[in-house]
């Protein structure tokens, strides 16, 4: 009886073995179950309020994406498909080609690569960023890493320490995990973007402005940084993320690590009203950045609604990231209905905004 469990162990764990059926059951089933406890963030468009909680958007439709995306590489293994790789950068963080960044968050990325490939389907190139937000003490995903790998894309996450002090972790309370998460990434071995208590200038978060001080959150950044770089975690671009201005935000350089504990800068914003364009939503921001550095700015989180008008606003986004030479974008590809600073920012679904994409990427070399 042993030996027919082990033969059977064997057997359903090698790769395109006999029972690829069998597996996908028991790994969709399981995948299923404890989808429900996956908290996914909830976003809500930048602007002036307390954004709300993060939410489990896996249902029990989970089984089937999850199966297809369990699948995936055996079904590409089987047939010879050959695994792309992401276009790499310098550990300075500046891009090796030309082409700009194309980002995107998808609710459901984290089970299945589906709706990931349908955004790139829809506006005519696949994407090179995969963005994800994690939770204080959450592990990193090296399955995530690799299938984001294996699509040609890299994974950018945002690592959120709620309802955790500043404090704590920059005096070393929380090391042994910082520690766990480089060796992680490390391991990995391939290109990630990671950001650290993001939009630090806006009043929603606990660590923002208003609730921590900005001392004592470059104090944390700065600690979060050494800790990984020492256990040999080289492969991280390190992205300092703020949100746009907006009256009662705090100054944009109060926050700034400094350049020895960033590679980027990500700056968040959305387009929310009718007549909203990239001179009233990002340039102020971006000005403020430019006076604090030169590193290279990446639109790290951003969607135009449909109060907006997406089909108006994306030409003007794209031409804006052109003439400025920042690093590309990251489009929050999701619908939401509560309200202006939760509309539909999904692409899919809006033809003219498909189209109007697709131009305007294509022409962004």
């Amino acid at each position: 009886m042993p030996s027919l469990l082990r033969d059977l162990s064997r057997a359903l764990l090698e790769p395109g073995g006999p029972y690829l059926f069998v597996r996908l059951v028991l790994i969709g089933y399981a995948i299923s179950a404890i989808g429900r406890l996956i908290p996914v963030r909830r976003k809500q468009a930048a602007e002036y309020r307390r954004r709300p909680g993060r939410t489990a958007v896996i249902g029990a439709t989970g089984f089937a994406v999850a199966a297809a995306a369990v699948a995936a590489p055996y079904l590409a293994a089987a047939a010879g498909t050959p695994v792309v790789r992401p276009k790499s950068h310098t550990a300075a963080g500046h891009r090796l080609s030309q082409q700009k960044y194309l980002g995107v968050f998808e609710p459901a990325e984290a089970t299945s690569y589906q709706q990931v490939t349908a955004f790139g389907n829809a506006v005519g190139r696949q994407p090179d960023i995969v963005l994800a937000y994690a939770g204080w003490n959450q592990a990193f995903s090296a399955k995530f890493a690799d299938t984001l790998l294996k699509h040609g894309a890299e994974p950018l996450i945002q690592l959120e320490p709620n309802h955790i002090s500043m404090k704590a972790i920059a005096t070393g309370h929380y090391d042994s995990y910082l520690r766990s998460y480089a060796r992680q990434v490390r391991d990995f071995g391939h290109p990630v973007i990671l950001s650290f208590a993001p939009e630090a200038n806006g009043n929603w978060y606990g660590w923002g402005w208003t609730h921590t001080s900005p001392a004592t959150w470059i104090a944390a950044w700065r600690h979060v940084v050494t800790v990984m770089r020492k256990q040999g975690a080289t492969n991280i671009t390190w992205l300092w993320t703020v949100n746009i201005n907006f009256p009662g935000s705090g100054p944009v350089r109060d926050y700034y690590p400094g350049a020895s504990y960033v590679n980027w800068v990500g700056i968040d914003g959305y387009f929310v009203r009718r007549h909203a364009t990239f001179g009233s939503v990002f340039e102020r921001t971006l000005r403020a950045v430019r006076k604090i550095t030169s590193l290279p700015v990446l639109l790290s989180e951003t969607g135009a609604g449909q109060v907006a008008g997406q089909a108006r606003v994306i030409p003007g986004l794209f031409a804006a990231i052109k003439s400025h030479d920042l690093l590309g974008l990251v489009w929050f590809d999701m619908a939401q209905h509560q309200g202006l600073y939760h509309q539909d920012w999904r692409i899919e679904g809006h033809p003219a905004a498909i189209t109007a994409f697709r131009r305007a990427l294509a022409s962004m070399k």
